[in-house]
């Protein structure tokens, strides 16, 4: 089986599963965890924020975060086609009473879009409190922002007496792309995400990060949305060991990635530029002349090869620690002579 629906698909390494083993526990709803301490203060340490929460999921590190920087009925801004936005159930309405407004092209936008779409508190409407940035943009392809295009909209959002968050949850993508650090990124943002169960391999688990104030309200959140963890320190064992093992080898993902994206444009029946694959993230379409996106992935399932589609043209690969070159090739082989037939 050659796995590229998602990068959330890996299995822990052997060892990984050795320091899960070692790990040292406690009861991390008491705060007694060391080695839930342990990976949130250097998960603070690389964000170059005050202090930080593991947290079960991404979606709730995004939710929980929004939570504290908003109050219900409040509108945050949004990318089009970002996860927080598109992703996640509905959470922002149903658990933080908010309403979002999308801006902008495949989840990048101005600072233009953003005096565009701001509301003032009064009321007629519902203010505009936050915007939300993404950084890789999984919808987009897993596109890097630019850091300068980033800051201002940053800027101007801090002019209107805005709060930022960043799901950063493949930040560490856009640093190895980029060579910008992620304490870099995470400077203009009052709190950033990152998932470590996504191309850094660990089995599950997130981090808010943020300053004291803001991670107090976000730590009442996580128990109000059942996130409070016990002997967790196995996970967070396995963040750790993520985060200082797996961060570079990234850089393979993205090469794997061009090389699947290559062959892939070269396809009959594929629309794909490669310039367009910056990280570990592809998106591609199928002209109208072959089948659709449901029956190619159904039928690629069949042959080994798991790919997830959006839509009737839209279909996406991607690629992670336990994908090799060899299974890149293989699998664009696989596609093209399923659309050849």
């Amino acid at each position: 089986m050659i796995d590229l629906r998602s990068d959330t698909v890996t299995q822990p390494t052997s060892a990984m599963r050795q320091a899960m083993a070692s790990a040292k526990v406690g009861d991390d709803v008491y705060g007694d965890d060391p080695s839930v301490r342990q990976l949130e203060e250097y998960a603070a340490h690389l964000t170059g924020k005050e202090t930080a929460l593991f947290v079960p999921t991404g979606t709730m590190a995004n939710q929980i975060a929004l939570g504290a920087l908003t109050k219900p009925g409040d509108e945050v801004i949004i990318g089009l086609g970002s996860h927080c936005y598109l992703y996640e159930g509905g959470a922002g309405a149903a658990l933080n009473g908010l309403q979002f407004q999308t801006i902008g092209n495949n989840g990048r936008f101005t600072a233009n879009d953003i005096s565009a779409a701001y509301k003032p508190d009064n009321h007629h409407q519902s203010p505009t409190t936050v915007v939300a940035f993404e950084n890789t943009h999984n919808r987009g392809g897993g596109w890097v922002w630019d850091i300068d295009e980033l800051r201002s909209p940053a800027s101007i959002a801090r002019e209107y007496g805005m709060s930022l968050h960043l799901d950063g949850a493949r930040i560490f993508n856009a640093e190895v792309a980029s060579g910008v650090t992620v304490k870099t990124w995470s400077e203009p943002f009052d709190t950033v995400t990152f998932c470590l169960s996504k191309g850094l391999g660990a089995p599950a688990g997130s981090v808010v990060c943020g300053s004291k104030e803001h991670i107090h309200r976000i730590h009442r959140l996580r128990k109000m949305f059942g996130g409070a963890m016990r002997q967790v320190g196995i996970l967070a064992a396995a963040g750790i060991y993520a985060l200082q093992h797996h961060v570079e080898r990234l850089a393979d993902d993205h090469a794997n990635a061009q090389l699947l994206a290559q062959i892939l444009a070269q396809t009959p029946g594929i629309i794909l530029a490669p310039a367009t694959v910056e990280t570990n993230i592809i998106w591609f379409q199928l002209a109208p002349n072959v089948l659709d996106a449901p029956t190619l992935v159904a039928a690629a399932r069949d042959r080994g090869v798991f790919l997830s589609s959006s839509g009737k043209r839209a279909v996406r690969a991607v690629t992670h620690l336990d994908i090799s070159r060899d299974d890149c090739v293989i699998a664009a082989g696989i596609v093209g002579e399923i659309l050849a037939q």
